[in-house]
């Protein structure tokens, strides 16, 4: 097939995508228009776009990212053959007009988002422009009568016998709301002796305290990755009213690491096994020593290769082109 993946890969997990299409034999094209950098051309430039979003409910940064994407497609489809699919993830970034312009060179459009319509309100916006739409939130899907899928494995090892590690905890987010929290649960890990490695990227601020490392520059995901095998337990931080699962949940599951998460929806997927995975009180946590002296328990074959990258394609995109 020929496939186009359109997408915003500011961390690199989209690219799995692609790479494991083409090991599948397919043609696939990835345009990943993080790459493309908008900026304003003065503070009247400024001020215009905000005149636009408040009063017209247009942007020039998403007519700009979906310019870009289609002058790539424009190039790719020299030959004027028409894709089997263009598959886009985090189509909010991109303008509802030229999202509607992709069907011109695809047989079905498809999208997926791993953001929540109340962070991102602009997802309702783009919706309707696509054949099919996933959501990793279920919430939205109930709503918005969209379809279900997570997020994926793209990390897995073979059966760990390492006894030793690093840090006993391991986590990396941006700076945002979620600051306080991972503040209360790095404070707790630090008053219980539990060893850490606790990132939180903003490009503004730079500094190390005793329990958190404020860093100005983006880590890279194979130096990310470094952080996590040298790591026992991934700690993870839902947003606030967002329930779908982040990549550090299926990061600890391919890697076989338990997890420490504040995300209270995570018991209802299958995968969710109390000896695994410790969900935690964001305003009062509580991280008892036992939690690290038990062994990871595998999750069983059926259940595990379901949230597998080969897993994700096969719902989300090979059971829609059936149709």
């Amino acid at each position: 097939m020929r496939i186009i993946l359109v997408s915003l890969d500011n961390w690199g997990f989209n690219n799995f995508i692609a790479e494991s299409l083409k090991k599948s034999g397919h043609l696939v094209n990835h345009i990943n228009f993080n790459k493309y950098e908008y900026k304003y051309q003065n503070i009247l430039h400024r001020v215009h776009n905000f005149i636009l979003k408040t009063f017209l409910k247009k942007n020039l940064k998403t007519i700009f990212y979906g310019k870009k994407v289609l002058e790539n497609i424009q190039e790719i489809n020299e030959t004027n053959e028409v894709q089997d699919l263009i598959l886009v993830i985090k189509g909010d970034f991109i303008d509802p007009k030229s999202i509607l312009e992709l069907k011109k060179y695809s047989k079905k459009t498809i999208a997926f988002f791993n953001d929540n319509i109340y962070r991102c309100p602009k997802i309702a916006k783009v919706i309707p422009c696509f054949d099919e739409v996933f959501s990793f939130e279920k919430q939205d899907c109930q709503t918005h009568n969209l379809k279900f899928a997570t997020n994926w494995i793209y990390n897995f090892s073979e059966k760990s016998t390492q006894k030793t590690f690093k840090y006993k905890v391991f986590n990396i987010v941006s700076k945002d709301k979620r600051l306080k929290i991972l503040s209360r649960i790095a404070a707790t890990l630090k008053a219980n002796n539990i060893s850490h490695k606790i990132f939180v990227y903003d490009k503004m601020f730079r500094k190390k305290t005793s329990t958190i490392e404020f860093i100005t520059n983006p880590i890279s995901l194979l130096e990310i990755n470094e952080y996590v095998n040298k790591s026992q337990v991934l700690l993870d931080i839902n947003r606030k009213n967002q329930n779908g699962l982040t990549f550090r949940v299926f990061e600890s599951l391919g890697l076989e690491k338990k997890l420490i998460t504040t995300n209270a929806d995570i018991v209802t997927y299958d995968f969710y096994n109390p000896n695994n995975i410790l969900v935690i009180d964001e305003k009062n946590p509580e991280i008892p020593a036992s939690f690290f002296e038990k062994e990871y328990e595998p999750i069983p074959e059926e259940i595990y290769q379901k949230y597998t990258i080969e897993g994700w394609i096969e719902k989300v995109v090979y059971s829609q082109l059936q149709k």
